[in-house]
C-alpha cells in the first residue's frame, strides 16, 4: 500500500513539475513577432548568448554610476539605466539598476515598467513618491521619503517621484528585469508617433479637442 501511495505521489510531483516548467517566460521587449525564416529574424526574447569561453570581466562591469547627471530639462530629472544594454552579462539574470538625479522640484513623471517591479533607495534629498493601483479602485499610495528610505513600486503600476526639497536629490532603483521597459504616460498618450486621433483623447480625458491638439503639439521630454 505504501508503494502505491509513493507511486501516486511521484506521478503527481512529476505532473506538477512539467506544468511549472511549461509556463511561458516573461516578455523582454514590447512584442516579438514569430518568424519561420531565422535568417530574417531580428529580435528574440532576450539576446543571443556569447560562447561562455569568450566571456570576459568587462561583460559584467559598468562604471560611472557615481557621476551626477545634468537635470536642466523640462521635467528636472535624468535617469541613468544599467540594464542588459550596458552590462551584457545581465542577460537572462532578471535584474537591472538605475540612478535617478533630480533638480530641486524636479520629477520622474508618472510612468510604468511593463516588465518589472522596482525598489527605490533615496541616497540624498526628499522625495514625494507614489503609485496607483489598477481599475476599478485606482487607489493612490504615497509616501515622503528621506535619505536612507526605501519604497517599492509593484510591476506594471503607474508610479512617480517628485523632489519636494530645495536641493538636488539622488535615488537608486533596482528592477526585476534585465530589460524592464518604461512607458511615460504623458509621452505615450500625447507624444505618440503617429498621433492618436484627437477625438479619442478628447473623449477619454473629457477635454476640448483644441486642448488635446495643443498637448499633442508639445515636445515631450524623455528623461531616460
Amino acid at each position: 500500500m505504501k508503494a502505491v501511495h509513493f507511486l501516486v505521489a511521484s506521478v503527481f510531483l512529476a505532473l506538477a513539475s512539467s506544468l511549472a516548467s511549461a509556463s511561458d517566460p516573461s516578455p523582454l521587449q514590447d512584442f516579438c513577432v514569430a518568424i519561420n525564416d531565422t535568417k530574417n529574424g531580428v529580435f528574440v526574447n532576450g539576446k543571443f548568448c556569447k560562447d561562455p569561453k569568450l566571456a570576459t570581466p568587462k561583460d559584467f562591469f559598468f562604471s560611472g554610476l557615481n557621476i551626477p547627471q545634468k537635470t536642466s530639462n523640462p521635467v528636472g530629472s535624468t535617469v541613468t539605466p544599467v540594464n542588459v544594454v550596458q552590462i551584457p552579462g545581465l542577460n537572462t539574470l532578471g535584474i537591472s539598476l538605475a540612478r535617478i538625479d533630480y533638480a530641486p522640484y524636479g520629477q520622474n513623471p508618472p510612468h510604468t515598467h511593463p516588465r518589472a517591479s522596482e525598489i527605490l533607495f533615496v541616497q540624498e534629498g526628499t522625495l514625494y513618491v507614489g503609485f496607483v493601483t489598477s481599475n476599478p479602485d485606482n487607489k493612490l499610495f504615497t509616501k515622503v521619503l528621506h535619505k536612507g528610505d526605501v519604497f517599492v513600486f509593484p510591476i506594471g503600476l503607474i508610479h512617480f517621484q517628485f523632489n519636494i526639497g530645495k536641493t538636488n536629490a539622488v535615488a537608486f532603483a533596482a528592477l526585476s528585469s534585465q530589460n524592464p521597459g518604461v512607458i511615460t504616460i504623458a509621452n505615450a498618450v500625447f507624444g505618440s508617433d503617429p498621433p492618436i486621433n484627437p477625438d479619442v483623447l478628447a473623449k477619454a480625458f473629457q477635454l476640448d479637442q483644441n486642448v488635446v491638439k495643443s498637448l499633442q503639439a508639445k515636445f515631450w521630454w524623455d528623461n531616460n
